[in-house]
């Protein structure tokens, strides 16, 4: 049964997955846009080479995106998330297309003294490229299915028990794989330079996964009260876990 039919029956089901995707527009927007640096080094003993911890500005926000899908996988179960993660591509790549349309179009005169097409380039040059949505896309494929994927399936084989250990298990694998896809991507396409990519993806993993903790025990709360307010506790038993079937 999809969003729209489910949707009809539960109260917040069409809430969480609007949240989700207005968090994964406007963290890859934020991504493209600034990159900060708290001029904080870490490592530089051992042999291991100094890394200075500097990160998009999209690791703020983006890891609301993995709550609220563990919300849907553990309240709703996998075929609701990855429509939901999908439906939220679909937007990603409505964004990044108006933002390279508008690229193209001429710049007023004033506007182009007082900003200019460079600088929106330099800016949102990420998004209306493709290379922040394409990072995006193959960050989210590799490190929020496989957070699902993990949490539906541990769900199950744990009986329901223990919602603790699967929420933070699945997460930092999920974190990790995300931020190791998504600079490498967007290094690849041109949105940042190699040279910071070990900087970028430490900084980020260590980011996401430090904010996913703080948030972990509002997320445990939220789970318990959403399955008591809709009256449903989903388990992916016989679910193909597949991201890309639709069965």
């Amino acid at each position: 049964m999809g969003i729209a039919a489910q949707g009809s029956q539960y109260r917040f089901l069409d809430i969480i997955a609007a949240f989700l995707v207005a968090v994964l527009i406007t963290s890859n927007v934020a991504s493209s846009a600034k990159i900060v640096d708290l001029g904080i080094t870490v490592f530089g003993f051992w042999g291991i080479p100094p890394v200075r911890l500097a990160f998009d500005g999209g690791t703020l926000l983006f890891p609301v995106a993995y709550v609220l899908g563990d919300v849907l996988t553990e309240v709703y179960g996998f075929k609701v998330t990855r429509r939901v993660i999908w439906t939220g591509f679909g937007a990603l790549a409505l964004a990044s297309l108006f933002f390279f349309v508008l690229s193209a179009l001429p710049g007023e005169a004033v506007w182009e003294e007082h900003a200019g097409t460079a600088a929106y380039n330099a800016i949102l040059g990420g998004m209306s490229s493709g290379g922040i949505a394409l990072a995006s896309l193959s960050a989210f494929l590799a490190g929020k299915f496989s957070n699902s994927i993990i949490l539906s399936r541990l769900k199950v084989l744990m009986k329901g028990r223990a919602l603790w250990v699967r929420v933070i298990g699945s997460s930092f694998v999920g974190h990790f794989l995300d931020s190791l896809v998504f600079v490498f991507v967007a290094s690849l396409t041109g949105v940042f330079r190699w040279e910071i990519f070990a900087s970028l993806v430490l900084t980020n993993y260590l980011f996401k996964a430090s904010i996913g903790a703080l948030l972990f025990p509002p997320t445990l709360v939220a789970i318990r009260k959403l399955k008591k307010a809709e009256g449903i506790d989903t388990y992916d038993i016989g679910v193909r876990l597949n991201p890309f079937s639709w069965k």
